[in-house]
């Protein structure tokens, strides 16, 4: 068997916490808002049916999901510039997850802890080709998925397996019974199941707002 000790989160909305989304959920809360600029900007769909430029145009977005403390985990600017946001989100909210279980950076360290990874959105990879970023000594990690699972063993000192899935929409899922497997097999003492999911251009939401 296996128990869930520590958990971390942030969710369109505001949300912070597991306990956070449950009240969210029972509340009804609707956490779908018009897409920031900060985010993307649209051209005029002036040749797209109404309902079509009205899809496109709302989502569930992350607030403040460009910020980072990237000093408390040993990551010099230049890396951090170049760093899909998505794991800088997997660094913090990891940390803190283990954190909320008891854990510390001097008991992570050396310890036989795994860590499995949902990821499956690589719009990062697009944004640094675009970007004078993209020349960064960094550009090549910064966007790749299989580096996300590794900073965190990397920055905490852990261990244990350390493996990125990528299953599309059931990516998170995927990670937990590899995390549970993982357990149950004692392939490590402890595990740290994450899934992150964030899309930085308009691409997939205009594909299937056509698509209905």
């Amino acid at each position: 068997s296996a128990a869930l000790v520590g958990s971390s989160a942030q969710l369109p909305g505001g949300v912070q916490s597991l306990e956070a989304a449950w009240r969210m959920a029972a509340c009804g809360v609707d956490t779908v808002s018009e897409v920031p600029a900060s985010r993307w900007v649209l051209e005029p769909l002036s040749d797209a049916p109404s309902t079509v430029a009205l899809r496109v145009r709302h989502g569930g977005f992350l607030v403040g999901a460009e910020r980072f403390d990237n000093a408390s985990f040993g990551v010099s600017p230049a890396e951090a510039a170049a760093m899909d946001p998505q794991q800088r989100l997997l660094l913090e909210h990891g940390y803190e997850a283990l954190h909320a279980a008891g854990h510390d950076r001097a008991s992570l360290l050396g310890s036989n802890v795994g860590v499995f990874v949902g990821i499956s959105a690589n719009d990062f990879a697009e944004v640094l080709k675009a970007s004078p970023l993209g020349q960064s000594v960094y550009a090549a990690t910064g966007a790749a998925h299989p580096v996300a699972s590794g900073r965190l063993s990397y920055a905490l000192g852990l261990q244990g397996a350390c493996v990125g899935f990528d299953t599309a929409c059931s990516a998170a899922l995927a990670a937990a019974h590899g995390g549970l497997r993982a357990l149950q097999l004692r392939e490590c003492e402890a595990a740290l199941v994450a899934g992150v999911n964030l899309m930085l251009l308009p691409g997939v939401s205009l594909n299937f707002a056509v698509a209905g």
